[in-house]
């Protein structure tokens, strides 16, 4: 079976090519220990866009050209120029992710395998109700790709929800930020949800600290990195639960099957390496979806497959679970995932335990 994989590949802003290693052990995995995807061995055709968006387009015609079935791409920076030449196409396409309107508007061949509402916000709700608090506040980066989502679109999900919300929008770069987490403070905050890059999350939580918050904190992955621990207090950081993609260092069955892959069919590959990780995910839900596919393999029978596969364990991300049906989440009908993994800190500022938030079953 004809199986194409996109990757970034190394470009000049990441390197990514342990997505492509990780691509060709899941491969190896699923052939000699399932059997490939319905019987049949899966051959594996790859293209590297370098993070370059119009090799992101050449890439996805190669694989129209080459003949392949289906594609797995993991998280891409060129997204944007992938799907469209694949959905033109009907060719289906499994994506790790992505925040791309249109392509989550797709309801014919295109799947996405990230709820794009969870970071944002199914975490914080779900972090609250857990905890039974009444609302949440959002410290949020001031631009515009966060304002959207935490101005426009949550106040009425955080209704529905049952939950109070509040929105601290605060310009980037602002160092100290003693006087705005006064006033969120002063307005009895809830869960306090911390969304921005490394600088910004280390000076909300100093800000926090220094007003003297002893609530609940949270935030996105991405507040998380060895800059944050050694600025923020291990005191801050210790239990602090924050998003996470996939259950990195973590002890469950997914990441013990995850690294015995790597470890049997790998070489040379970092398994602790986030986007290889993705890869995985993303090839592991592409073959767990065509689980008994039979007869004639084509891009139309791939599709119909997948749409009718009924709910079930997403692969290598600690529980969480997939359907591609359509409903997980009728406005955005790629998308086949509800909530997503969080992790508790440790007091280095490390992640122990994952935990699945926001799920519910995906009905007919």
């Amino acid at each position: 079976m004809k199986i194409g994989v996109i990757s970034d590949g190394a470009s000049p802003a990441v390197d990514n090519t342990a997505q492509l290693g990780v691509a060709d052990a899941a491969a190896a995995y699923l052939n000699e220990r399932r059997s490939g995807i319905g019987g049949r061995p899966i051959k594996l055709y790859k293209c590297e866009t370098q993070g370059d968006p119009a090799k992101g387009a050449d890439c996805a015609n190669q694989m129209i050209e080459d003949g392949v079935v289906a594609v797995a791409i993991p998280e891409s920076a060129v997204a944007d120029t992938i799907w469209k030449p694949l959905a033109d196409a009907k060719l289906p396409a499994m994506f790790f992710g992505s925040s791309n309107q249109d392509l989550l508007a797709d309801s014919e061949s295109m799947f996405t395998l990230s709820d794009p509402l969870y970071t944002l916000l199914q975490l914080p709700i779900g972090l609250a109700k857990k905890l039974g608090v009444h609302k949440v506040t959002s410290v949020v980066i001031d631009v515009p790709a966060a304002l959207h989502t935490t101005e426009e679109v949550a106040p009425k999900v955080f209704a529905d929800a049952g939950l109070d919300y509040q929105v601290v929008a605060i310009p980037p770069g602002t160092a100290d930020m003693t006087p705005q987490m006064q006033n969120v403070l002063s307005g009895r905050p809830g869960v306090v949800f911390v969304i921005g890059n490394d600088g910004f999350c280390i000076s909300a939580f100093n800000g926090l600290r220094a007003v003297g918050y002893d609530g609940t904190v949270s935030g996105i992955s991405q507040c998380i990195t060895d800059a944050t621990r050694k600025a923020v207090p291990a005191s801050v950081l210790s239990g602090m639960v924050v998003s996470a993609t996939v259950p990195n260092g973590g002890s469950d069955p997914s990441t013990a099957l995850y690294d015995a892959v790597i470890k049997t069919y790998g070489h040379g590959i970092d398994n602790t390496a986030i986007s290889g990780r993705g890869m995985f995910v993303t090839l592991g839900a592409l073959a767990t979806a065509l689980e008994g596919i039979s007869g004639d393999i084509t891009p139309k029978s791939v599709i119909a497959t997948i749409k009718a596969m009924p709910e079930r364990e997403l692969p290598g991300v600690a529980g969480l679970r997939f359907r591609c049906n359509g409903k997980a989440a009728p406005d955005t009908p790629a998308v086949c995932v509800r909530g997503g993994l969080s992790t508790t800190l440790d007091d280095k500022g490390q992640p122990t335990k994952f935990e699945v938030l926001g799920s519910t079953p995906i009905g007919d």
